[in-house]
């Protein structure tokens, strides 16, 4: 007979211990190793162009990893980068994001990319996320998918070489050879 698997809830993930990163997906406790300099180094760019952006147009807020985003009781994730918009600042609070992120960038690596394809990419769909941008440093291309309500699907592939152009913050040209260099 099989045994029914035990979920850990926001709970057991807020008094896990504090030498870890942690996500909490599905009720599963899933250690996030430390990146490499690579893919800090794309975050980092990353980061810096959608800031450029997003604060002098007053258009909301960015968050880097490690940031909580808490989207059930049973799912705690921290993505590589967040938005959220102006109105939708009220899920920020001082310790967490309370909710869906309008935008979620996940950079893959070999430990997360079966999370970011899979898991973490349909819950970030029902929980309301509006774009997902999934950054592949092998392939250096960025596939940009959005919500059709309910899920997330592909929108568009952007390569090095190329400007990725965001469905939702319209205006927002990102040059990957910049990215990627």
């Amino acid at each position: 007979m099989t045994q029914p698997r035990l979920k850990f809830t926001v709970d057991d993930y807020i008094t896990a211990p504090p030498d870890k990163r942690y996500q909490l997906l599905d009720g599963e406790m899933v250690v996030a190793p430390a990146p490499t300099d690579r893919h800090q180094a794309i975050v980092v760019r990353l980061l810096v162009a959608l800031y450029q952006f997003i604060d002098p147009n007053g258009l909301g807020q960015v968050r880097v990893s490690p940031y909580d985003v808490f989207l059930s009781s049973h799912d705690v994730v921290q993505p590589d980068i967040l938005f959220v918009s102006q109105a939708r600042s009220n899920i920020i609070t001082q310790a967490n994001v309370q909710g869906a992120p309008d935008l979620v960038v996940e950079v893959l690596s070999a430990t997360t990319a079966q999370y970011d394809r899979g898991y973490k990419q349909t819950l970030y769909g029902r929980s309301g996320v509006q774009e997902y941008w999934l950054v592949d440093p092998d392939s250096q291309t960025v596939e940009v998918l959005t919500s059709d309500g309910q899920l997330l699907v592909p929108c568009a592939t952007y390569r090095r070489g190329e400007a990725l152009v965001s469905p939702l913050l319209q205006g927002l040209a990102v040059e990957l050879d910049t990215i990627f260099s």
